[in-house]
């Protein structure tokens, strides 16, 4: 009768904190989206995870670290209070050349006879990311210079992150590289997060009549309130009644868009989709749709607009491209061959 009672009185006891714990998830569960109603700001920074730096430990003046011993670290001050870091990666042909050698070196190079493809990433981490890395390796050994820079707020660099200041850094970087690159072919190539501030630049620089030689976008979305509701973190929340009104609103009055849908269809040069059938962070049907609006769009009438899948059995998921043994010839076919390999 004692161990009969015993036992009842441990499963009354293990199912009050069973029960305490449930009660503690599920008010947590409720609370989150009235906090991020509230705090229009959290869903930014879950946005933007400007505060997530990995690799942590690497040094972002030293490039060579990261392998890269043809590169070069910038400091450039696109406004007043704001300070951006810079890796310029030259042809990997003239990585022995480059050695020792200092900015202005870099800079002049630019004036050579090589491409030029200015990379704008996603969110999270820094330039010195690992898969970003490793394509900045794919794109030198294909012959092209490649610059890329860390937003305001990411890495190293100084400043608040927001829509307009990000598309205001990679504007000043484009003209930035404008001002040295000559006549040679200046590319660029936004991936995720990237892709929103890549239409936004090159739609202004259509509108100022500058526009690119092309635009590439691997793993785009169509806009930030889609792709938000197609992102993994909100599965939890997707059939939350008013998910829209807590979770996708106030990223809106936060001034996030990062509208590609609207700014393809005010972009006027050659355009590059690619996507991996097998993206967890953004959907493929996103990249595609994207696609669709651009296509039939009277801006691109003079201009080609291809669209490459990856097969979901490739594994190349959200930021694995680069690893494609396509890619060289996708690029040389879209882009055209790289200029012939002239020590500088």
């Amino acid at each position: 009768m004692k161990l009969q009672l015993g036992s009842d009185i441990r499963r009354k006891s293990l199912w009050f904190r069973l029960r305490k714990i449930l009660l503690c998830v599920l008010g947590l569960y409720i609370a989150i989206p009235f906090l991020i109603k509230l705090c229009p700001g959290i869903q930014a920074k879950l946005i933007f995870l400007n505060f997530v730096r990995v690799p942590y430990f690497i040094d972002l003046k030293k490039p060579q670290d990261q392998g890269l011993n043809h590169t070069c670290n910038y400091y450039l001050q696109p406004e007043e209070d704001v300070t951006i870091g810079v890796w310029h990666t030259i042809p990997a042909v003239w990585w022995k050349n480059a050695q020792g050698k200092d900015q202005m070196w870099y800079e002049d190079a630019l004036a050579s006879n090589h491409p030029i493809i200015l990379y704008l990433h996603g969110n999270a981490g820094t330039r010195g990311g690992d898969h970003r890395v490793e394509l900045y390796k794919v794109l030198s050994s294909l012959g092209y210079h490649v610059v890329t820079f860390d937003y305001r707020g990411w890495g190293d660099s100084v400043g608040v992150p927001s829509e307009r200041g990000m598309t205001y850094d990679a504007l000043h970087v484009f003209d930035w590289i404008k001002a040295r690159s000559g006549d040679n072919p200046v590319y660029i190539w936004g991936h995720s997060l990237g892709t929103g501030v890549a239409t936004n630049l090159v739609r202004r620089l259509c509108e100022r009549e500058t526009p690119p030689d092309a635009l590439i976008l691997e793993s785009p979305f169509t806009n930030i309130r889609e792709e938000a509701k197609s992102h993994p973190f909100s599965v939890i929340y997707r059939y939350f009644p008013g998910f829209d009104w807590f979770f996708l609103d106030p990223i809106t009055s936060s001034g996030i868009k990062f509208a590609n849908d609207e700014n393809v269809k005010h972009i006027s040069c050659p355009l590059l989709i690619l996507h991996a059938e097998d993206d967890p962070v953004v959907p493929f049907q996103l990249g595609r749709k994207l696609y669709n609006i651009a296509a039939p769009s009277r801006s691109f009438r003079d201009f080609k607009v291809q669209f490459i899948p990856f097969h979901s059995d490739l594994g190349y998921r959200h930021k694995y491209i680069y690893k494609s043994p396509e890619l060289p010839r996708i690029l040389r076919e879209f882009l055209g061959k790289s200029e012939p390999e002239h020590q500088h």
